[in-house]
């Protein structure tokens, strides 16, 4: 993935509340191994994290100018990469200075390409503590960047917001564990708001899926390998930090009929965009039914609720109808004795 722009900037902010102090670099940085190394271990770090969400610009305005930043330099002429980093990370100086939410870290700014497609991720690091063994095996006091300690960062698809007016999901950013007017201070900083329900549309997806199948009459053995298809596609979406096609999708579950589920849902109108950011938890969860308890353990595949399963909610029974060859056969060993 060809890096186009990157700068690092460092904000010196303590939890004491005295100012903060801003730390500007001047000039990009140039092209590296490293840089390639610490772009491709920044996006499996935010890749991988699960407490994401998407969304879109607020109209540009004082109190959300990211934005008109951003398309300033895109414009092109004089104004540089550097510029747009320098007037966000100042506005970023401010608002820790108001919030007092947050300590200070190296702001990063990267512009970069995927496929066809142009990025610009925007992360506050924090460093790790460790020691590192020097060429002369001197053991020495060393920092390196904390990235699976990535709380506040935030992915803009600039393909997608030039030229998708329509799109609501041309951001993500990390909601984070580290209380949500930390996570809403950022989302202000970078001028974004909600616009789509990433857990909320995978369950109605999941819903349509399991429509799909029950309206299809399809085998068990069908049922489960579709089940296999749409997950192992969410998971691999997921980890490129991109939102599942419906259409793509719809191809991969019937190859011999590739817009079958793709028109069940359209049909049926579920409401859903054409394009969903998989929710990995959400995903996860559909996968099997499981519990325990008193010796007792079940698990089995959630399409087959409705079909080989049946749970009466208000007696809180689970019937099995189709049991296991080899489970039967114990049973009638055992009956038998």
């Amino acid at each position: 993935m060809p890096i186009r722009h990157c700068v690092v900037h460092y904000i010196d902010k303590k939890p004491d509340g005295s100012p903060a102090v801003l730390h500007a670099r001047d000039h990009e940085l140039p092209e590296s191994s490293a840089t390639e190394s610490l772009l491709a271990d920044l996006n499996e770090s935010y890749n991988s994290k699960q407490g994401k969400a998407w969304g879109l610009f607020h109209a540009e305005s004082g109190a959300f100018p990211f934005s008109g930043w951003l398309k300033k330099y895109f414009e092109g002429g004089d104004y540089g990469f550097v510029d747009f980093s320098r007037d966000a990370v100042e506005h970023l100086q401010r608002l820790m200075e108001e919030s007092n939410l947050t300590v200070g870290g190296h702001v990063l700014f990267v512009h970069y390409q995927q496929g066809l497609t142009d990025y610009v991720t925007v992360a506050l690091l924090h460093h790790n503590e460790g020691v590192a063994v020097t060429d002369e095996l001197d053991v020495l006091p060393s920092r390196h960047l904390d990235l699976n300690q990535l709380h506040l960062a935030a992915r803009i698809n600039i393909s997608e917001w030039q030229n998708n007016k329509q799109s609501k999901q041309y951001i993500s950013f990390i909601k984070g564990k580290n209380g949500k007017k930390v996570s809403e201070y950022f989302r202000d900083f970078i001028g974004c708001q909600e616009g789509i329900d990433g857990p909320g549309e995978t369950r109605t997806l999941l819903k349509a899926f399991s429509d799909f199948v029950e309206s299809e009459d399809l085998p068990e053995d069908s049922a489960r390998e579709k089940t296999k298809t749409l997950v192992d596609y969410a998971s691999s979406q997921a980890k490129l930090g991109e939102p599942m096609g419906l259409e793509e999708l719809s191809e991969l579950i019937d190859e011999e009929r590739p817009k079958a589920f793709y028109d069940h849902i359209r049909n049926k109108d579920y409401g859903l965009s054409p394009e969903i950011p998989a929710d990995t938890k959400v995903m996860k969860a559909f996968q099997k039914f499981t519990g325990r308890a008193a010796g007792i353990s079940i698990s089995f595949e959630s399409h087959l609720l409705g079909q080989g399963v049946e749970f009466d909610p208000e007696k809180g029974t689970l019937l099995i109808k189709s049991v296991p060859a080899d489970l039967a056969a114990q049973l009638r060993r055992n009956a038998d004795n």
